[in-house]
């Protein structure tokens, strides 16, 4: 694979592991001095939000990462380390943790980040007022319930016996929560954030403790700015300033490629039909940037209603496309085909051609599956995708695929970003969605839970869900065994069921992998420093890139 960078997982011993990193490098991490300087230019569509408590697509936690640190990071390729943590130890039923933070930093408006500024972050994502679809990320702290209802303003299971101590009581023990805490919901607020009200001030120029700070506010469909924290609390960025343009969504890789190639950004994705362009013209440049990333690519079935409710459905849509077709013509071998959920670079949870109807195309089982479906020919179903970032030949391919094998109308529906996640979750949603998941942190529970257990999809009365479960995947057997394996301490005996439940997740169809997940990119090596790497979000490590001089 080009660029292949399998990620580390090291949470056997989790506790021991982290802490003792916590312990040992506590000290490397010092203030530092910012030099170099400069400006980093980079295009991107219109986020959702840049709220920390609610980012959760790419541009939103493009920015609020760069605006906001928490306990614990993660290293490019899946390593969790400490941030604002200096150490974090449990019990041995991984139900109470105890972290210790990192004294006397503070926010850019000069509050001190303390250990209730981590409580009240952490209230406020989770409440119901906030609306987060990340909120879920929560779901195993004691009176988490509580918040979602709207009935409390405060987590009962997190308190604050000093100002550096965070204590953190779990209704289930969750032997890899301390991983958790590097996804951005986890990070501390100043007190201008409210708890418990929508705050969309707050949202517009959030006031963060990370390496960055917003300069002006959120100019909504232009740009976001961010200029250097020079009060950050750890080792300082170089950069002086991030310029983010907000690009048409129906031509945003375009006009980043473009612009690239016209000098007016530093970075840019790469539409789909210039991939091999692109390489022949900026690899012997080391302008070129190729990564097999711990992320997923997936069609999404809505499981709940719609032609793709039953399994049998699913199951001949899976049957008729042909991933190695689609991934040599139309991604020209730069993409490979799926058959799992977890990806393989967690190497020892992956179990390869775990999907059998992923493997390769059957069409005449996938039209007894669709015959069993009632998916008889002339039958419609949709399949939406978000325009402008390089989906729409692939999508257009399977689509022509899924019609000729089973005679059905495929609808194709282009839409932007948030307009398409935003749908996903709605009680009409219906068909089939382009999908793709990267990890926030190095576990395969971090695919298997948000994805599909039932508490990461808070569905309500008229259908609609509220996080990442937007199969409406709902089985109890299914999140027995996440629930156990979260539990379990030892590392063995922990993947032993997140493979069971992923196999019994990939029985029932309930998401039809496509291609693994490899990311290609243009940087402007030449006038900087720093990109030799994308973070574990697969976004440029802005606080790592320096001005050549």
């Amino acid at each position: 694979m080009r660029g292949a960078k399998s990620a580390k997982w090291v949470v056997g011993a989790v506790v021991v592991a982290l802490a003792a990193t916590a312990c040992g490098g506590g000290d490397t991490k010092d203030k530092g001095s910012a030099a170099g300087g400069g400006t980093f230019r980079m295009g991107n569509t219109e986020p959702d939000t840049i709220d920390p408590g609610r980012a959760h697509e790419s541009t939103g936690i493009l920015v609020s990462d760069a605006l906001f640190t928490g306990l614990y990071t993660n290293t490019p390729d899946g390593l969790a380390e400490p941030a604002l943590a200096e150490s974090a130890s449990s019990d041995e039923a991984c139900t109470s943790w105890t972290f210790k933070i990192k004294p006397d930093t503070k926010f850019s408006n000069g509050e001190v980040v303390d250990a209730e500024a981590f409580a009240r972050g952490w209230a406020r994502a989770a409440h119901k007022a906030a609306a987060s679809d990340v909120a879920y990320h929560f779901a195993g702290i004691k009176g988490y319930e509580q918040l979602q209802d709207g009935s409390a303003k405060t987590f009962s299971g997190v308190t604050t016996p000093d100002p550096n101590t965070v204590k953190v009581d779990l209704a289930k023990g969750d032997c890899e929560f301390v991983l958790k805490t590097a996804h951005g919901a986890y990070s501390p607020v100043p007190k201008s954030a409210k708890v418990g009200e929508e705050d969309k001030a707050f949202g517009e120029a959030p006031i963060g403790n990370g390496p960055f700070k917003m300069d002006g506010v959120w100019e909504h469909n232009k740009a976001i700015n961010l200029v250097r924290n020079d009060g950050y609390g750890l080792t300082k960025a170089s950069l002086d300033k991030v310029q983010i343009t907000l690009l048409n969504d129906k031509t945003a890789h375009q006009l980043e490629y473009d612009g690239f190639q016209a000098g007016t950004f530093d970075y840019a994705h790469i539409p789909v039909p210039m991939l091999k362009v692109a390489e022949a013209k900026f690899k012997a440049q080391n302008k070129w940037f190729a990564k097999d990333t711990s992320g997923m690519n997936f069609i999404l079935p809505i499981g709940d209603n719609g032609p793709t409710a039953s399994k049998d459905a699913r199951l001949a849509i899976s049957y008729a496309i042909d991933r190695q077709a689609v991934a040599k013509g139309v991604f020209q071998g730069f993409q490979t085909p799926s058959t799992t959920i977890v990806p393989p670079s967690f190497p020892k949870a992956y179990q390869k051609d775990l999907c059998v109807s992923c493997a390769k195309p059957d069409p005449v089982k996938a039209k007894e599956h669709a015959e069993k479906a009632g998916l008889k020919p002339g039958s419609e179903i949709k399949f939406s995708f978000n325009t402008g970032a390089g989906h729409e030949e692939w999508v257009q391919a399977f689509a022509k695929q899924i019609e000729d094998v089973l005679g059905v109308k495929v609808k194709l529906d282009g839409k932007d970003f948030p307009g398409m996640l935003k749908e996903q979750q709605s009680g009409a949603a219906t068909g089939v969605y382009r999908f793709a998941w990267g990890a926030d942190y190095p576990t395969p529970e971090n695919f298997l839970f948000p994805l599909l257990h039932s508490a990461s999809m808070n569905k309500d009365a008229e259908g609609n869900v509220t996080g990442d479960n937007r199969v409406r995947y709902n089985n109890p057997e299914f999140d027995k065994l996440i629930d156990t394996a979260r539990a379990t301490k030892d590392e063995a005996a922990r993947i032993a069921l997140y493979k069971q439940a992923e196999k019994m997740a990939m029985d029932d169809m309930a998401l039809i992998p496509t291609f693994n997940r490899s990311q290609f990119r243009l940087m402007a090596t030449d006038k900087f420093n720093g990109l030799d790497d994308i973070n574990f979000s697969e976004d440029p490590i802005l606080e790592k890139i320096s001005l050549k001089k």
